[in-house]
């Protein structure tokens, strides 16, 4: 069974990456993987954004 999305622990999270990469000290290598978890949240966000949409778009139907 699928974990249940979270989106506000998914913003959260990018608020957190932001500012790892904004941190001079952050390596390259690190920003690397941070800028992949972080398109992974923000697909994850938009497809959560698009169902609740369609939800309340439905509710006026």
């Amino acid at each position: 069974m699928s974990e249940k999305f979270d989106y506000a622990k998914a913003i959260a999270e990018l608020e957190e990456i932001a500012a790892k990469v904004e941190n001079p000290e952050t390596k390259l290598d690190d920003i690397d993987a941070l800028v992949a978890r972080s398109k992974v949240l923000l697909d994850e966000c938009r497809k959560y954004l698009r169902t609740v949409k369609e939800k309340i778009d439905s509710i006026g139907d």
